[in-house]
């Protein structure tokens, strides 16, 4: 009995331990949520929302929720919320799971998953829009002061390949709490609705939030399957040209100058692209600027293209596209220095074709020879004696004979009247 004493009270010390470790794992189990919902409350919209867990005992941590998107985009995120609003495209059906975890990373395990789905519409496939595009663009609003801009909002698609002839599409907006049907419609060549435009929308040009864009249709030959697209606006928002672009040119400097575009952005928010041509070189030169002045040295002979185009910086938001050109200005002017080489150079040509012109005509009516007549050289004995031989050699050899025998006379007889 002494013996088995110490054994017995080891074997009771183990067994509280481990009840007591079991009540403690049964405290610190995390239960999932409940009532877990999926409501659709505007246009690519949702709100999930559930309740945490009534039978959960309390815990010496603060509890949490993982939810975990699944279709139709698989994302995670946390959030110490019972509900949590989404906006996502619902034409594919939308489902998501939640459950609690602990929000201090305490390392408890999470609890199982709850899950609950939307069902995507109904529609026969191949009916739906395809290609559909959307742009913004900023005016001035004339109308309201305190809203000194507006945004249009233009959109474009093509037909579904399977969808009836008799198929017409209607297409909607939503930015923020606001949704807006479109009323001006353009057809295509079975009067399908094809493109939209919206000359006044409730969009902001400076806001972050998506703009979501739904399309529908009616048939009386088929169910028109609907279909969401979800855009950001710097992605689709086309910046007007800067304004009031002017160059001049000093001496070998060209000054170029511009305001900022039409926009709700500040100043401060916009990049720049200068495009100077030379069009007598042919030669582009492109500078990225974040001032709305540029100052180049340039040559003084040539005339000048000059274009300017904007783009909102990641200053102020995520960068999209660039703007168009701005319309060209034209500076400069290539009609001195190469006109007067050009003149240079037909004057040097006419002098010629003029002196050729009067060298040949000299030539036919030897008119040359008139204006200047040889000089006549001293006469010379011995030279004629010889001019004449070469010119009597051409006769005949007795001929020849007979010239020389009469030139030899006289000098005979000369040489025999001096002898006697």
């Amino acid at each position: 009995v002494i013996i088995m004493a110490p054994a017995l009270l080891i074997l009771l010390g183990a067994t509280v331990i481990l009840r007591a470790d079991s009540l403690s794992d049964k405290k610190s189990l995390l239960l999932p949520p409940t009532n877990f919902t999926i409501k659709v409350t505007g246009l690519s919209q949702v709100l999930l929302r559930w309740e945490s867990n009534p039978d959960q005992e309390p815990v010496n941590i603060e509890l949490g929720y993982h939810v975990r998107i699944n279709v139709p985009q698989e994302e995670d995120y946390e959030t110490r919320n019972t509900e949590s609003k989404r906006v996502t495209v619902l034409h594919k059906g939308f489902s998501a799971s939640v459950q609690t975890v602990p929000w201090n990373g305490q390392p408890l395990p999470p609890s199982r998953w709850v899950s609950a789905e939307l069902k995507a519409p109904p529609g026969s496939p191949g009916t739906s829009v395809v290609n559909l595009t959307c742009t913004t663009n900023t005016t001035v609003n004339n109308h309201t002061p305190l809203w000194p801009y507006q945004v249009s909002l233009h959109c474009s698609w093509l037909a579904g390949k399977d969808a009836p002839e008799d198929t017409q599409y209607f297409l909607y907006y939503r930015y923020g709490s606001w949704t807006e049907e479109c009323q001006e419609y353009r057809r295509d060549t079975l009067n399908r609705n094809t493109a939209c435009w919206f000359p006044k929308t409730f969009i902001s040009s400076r806001g972050s939030e998506a703009l979501a864009v739904h399309a529908n249709g009616s048939s009386k030959h088929a169910p028109i399957k609907p279909f969401d697209q979800l855009f950001a606006l710097h992605a689709i928002d086309r910046i007007n040209p800067p304004v009031n672009v002017t160059a001049e040119i000093e001496g070998t400097c060209l000054s170029i100058q511009w305001e900022k575009p039409v926009s709700a952005f500040p100043i401060h928010c916009f990049e720049y692209e200068v495009k100077i041509y030379n069009t007598r070189k042919n030669y582009f030169q492109t500078e990225k600027l974040m001032t709305n002045a540029f100052i180049s040295i340039i040559d003084d002979i040539s005339k000048y293209s000059v274009q300017v185009r904007a783009t909102v910086s990641s200053v102020c938001r995520q960068m999209g596209f660039w703007s168009e050109w701005s319309q060209p200005i034209y500076v400069g002017s290539d009609d001195q220095k190469p006109s007067t080489e050009w003149f240079l150079i037909v004057l040097m040509a006419a002098i010629c074709f003029i002196l050729l012109i009067f060298s040949f005509i000299c030539k036919i009516g030897h008119l040359w020879t008139r204006l200047f007549p040889p000089v006549p050289a001293p006469k010379s004995s011995i030279q004629d004696f010889f001019v004449i031989v070469s010119s009597e050699k051409t006769v005949s050899t007795e001929t020849e004979i007979e010239v020389i025998s009469y030139v030899e006379d006289p000098g005979f007889e000369t040489l025999e009247d001096s002898v006697f």
